[in-house]
């Protein structure tokens, strides 16, 4: 199966679930996206490695993590998002130290917090982009370090549980109808959740 580069394209704040957020990735050669519904600890983890200029007080778990395999010489190679099931992504940290190479499981938010702080490109199967990538446009690009968009201040703050939607009595014509209206109301946590139902039934 051939792998396929992803690019963080944002962080979209949940418009339905308090304290949930998506991140959207984008495929580097085309104008498929990917949005994966994260936790706020995780998201605000990603949004101060790609900003920089922003060090909070004390290093954060991902922060830790960089430095421990800093200091054993223990590199990211690169993270593969491999396998989805029931609307869960899976990934894989590919780690290399003295020519070693191991690959190690994780959850897919903490591979992408890890990749931004090794610089470490970030890769899905084509089929698992086939069956869960939306066409999507964001307006509002995630801009890492504007307390606004993802709450610097309240780092440690914890995700309420996420409360599933049902659906079982909503045709699939309908549910096609209310991605595109989601999609349209740039509601990507909602769009990721219709999209695995849609999913689950066309299995």
């Amino acid at each position: 199966m051939s792998l396929v580069r992803l690019n963080i394209k944002g962080i979209s704040y949940s418009q339905t679930q308090s304290g949930a957020y998506a991140l959207v990735l984008s495929e580097e050669d085309g104008n498929r996206t990917l949005p994966i519904v994260i936790g706020a600890f995780e998201a605000q983890s990603i949004a101060i490695a790609l900003e920089k200029e922003i060090k909070p007080p004390r290093p954060l778990t991902h922060d830790l993590f960089k430095t421990f395999a800093d200091r054993f010489q223990i590199k990211i190679k690169q993270v593969i998002i491999h396998k989805l099931v029931d609307g869960v992504f899976y990934s894989s940290l590919i780690c290399e130290r003295d020519k070693i190479e191991e690959i190690i499981d994780t959850r897919t938010s903490d591979a992408i917090a890890l990749a931004t702080r090794f610089n470490a490109p970030i890769y899905t199967y084509e089929n698992i982009l086939d069956k869960a990538g939306i066409y999507l446009k964001m307006k509002d690009e995630l801009i890492p370090g504007k307390e606004d968009d993802l709450g610097i201040e309240n780092l440690i703050e914890e995700t309420k549980p996420v409360k599933k939607s049902t659906y079982s009595k909503v045709t699939l014509k309908q549910l096609h109808e209310k991605l595109e209206k989601a999609v349209q109301g740039e509601d990507y946590e909602l769009a990721a959740k219709i999209r695995d139902e849609i999913n689950k039934r066309t299995q």
